[in-house]
């Protein structure tokens, strides 16, 4: 179970039941609420849940920790790509690899896909012609530091090591994370990512960053879709920023159109100039073992971190992906200033 956000990471348990608290008044947009205010978790005790909170994104944070290492030793500039479902965040992307292919660019995206259920986002992006992993996360409404270091190594393929760029994803490439859609439980949870990108869309509402303050709080840059609707719905996009930088003055915000294309080279410009990450440790020749899983019926777990349980140096090459593996399920063969 996931203490955090209440989900579960076994479909043989159901969810914890959460009683919400009346939250105090908070001094200021985004402050976070400590949690003994804010839930409890049924049967467990608030000393309880809140350590249990701590160790859970703790073993987190050391996986996270980790994949940042090891996209900055690939070369690999990573983004986690988070809204609300229907925001068009896979349709962003489908744009952007075409886009970016006529450019004539070396340089190349990948894909890790989070969504509870089916792998049709993954193959949208892969009919686009880019290398795509789908994650299925189940009852899980999240993606974590352990199923993105899983999926990576599933992406890259036979690769020898850090360096070698493997299959899918060369030295260079964009690797963009798209998180299963929700504004909520993806904002604690760190990747090794080198950024949060919020998406949010014109048919949602400008009130959105008051409602969900903690992704835009974490979020390093917000991107607003479907801007050629805005003729034919309520939303302003100058009180949408406003209200964004209410919560984090120094958050970034562009306007894009993945339908039409407006906004698509300032998209492309802002994420190719994003600074190489930097790797923290001299060496971390590793090969993460693989952990698809074949019954359809157990996702991957979001708290366990388990890939990481047993690193140890390898030569093995890892199994091809050229069947475009499903993890945790079975599947067949313009800115404003």
């Amino acid at each position: 179970m996931c203490v955090i956000c209440g989900c579960s990471g076994s479909p043989k348990h159901a969810p914890a039941r959460v009683a919400v608290r009346p939250i105090p008044p908070q001094p200021k947009l985004g402050t976070p609420v400590a949690a003994a205010e804010a839930i409890a978790v049924g049967g467990i005790s608030r000393t309880r849940a809140i350590r249990m909170e701590a160790d859970v994104l703790a073993a987190n944070q050391q996986c996270a920790t980790r994949n940042r290492d090891h996209f900055a030793a690939a070369g690999v500039r990573a983004f986690n790509l988070i809204s609300s479902p229907g925001s068009g965040k896979t349709s962003l992307l489908c744009a952007s690899i075409r886009a970016l292919r006529s450019r004539g660019t070396t340089r190349g995206i990948a894909v890790i896909e989070g969504d509870q259920h089916t792998s049709i986002d993954a193959e949208r992006i892969r009919a686009s012609g880019a290398p795509a992993v789908q994650v299925n996360t189940g009852r899980i409404c999240h993606l974590d530091a352990a199923m993105v270091a899983t999926a990576f190594e599933t992406l890259r393929g036979a690769g020898g090591g850090h360096g070698d760029p493997g299959r899918g994803v060369a030295s260079g490439s964009l690797l963009f994370i798209e998180n299963v859609g929700n504004l909520v439980c993806p904002a604690l949870w760190d990747l090794g990512e080198a950024a949060k990108i919020v998406l949010l869309s014109v048919t949602e509402g400008d009130d959105k960053p008051l409602k969900y303050p903690d992704i835009f709080a974490s979020a390093r840059l917000m991107v607003i879709n479907k801007i050629d609707l805005l003729p034919h719905v309520d939303f302003d996009p100058v009180a949408c920023t406003a209200y964004a930088r209410r919560v984090n003055p120094d958050i970034e915000v562009l306007l894009v159109s993945a339908s039409r294309g407006d906004g698509m080279a300032a998209w492309l410009d802002r994420l190719l100039a994003w600074p190489l990450p930097q790797c923290s440790r001299a060496s971390l020749h590793y090969r993460v073992p693989q952990t698809r899983s074949t019954s359809s019926a157990v996702p991957i777990s979001a708290a366990a971190c388990a890939p990481f349980a047993s690193l140890v140096p390898s030569d093995s090459a890892a199994p091809s992906s050229s069947s475009a593996p499903v993890l945790g399920e079975r599947h067949p063969a313009g800115a404003i200033p």
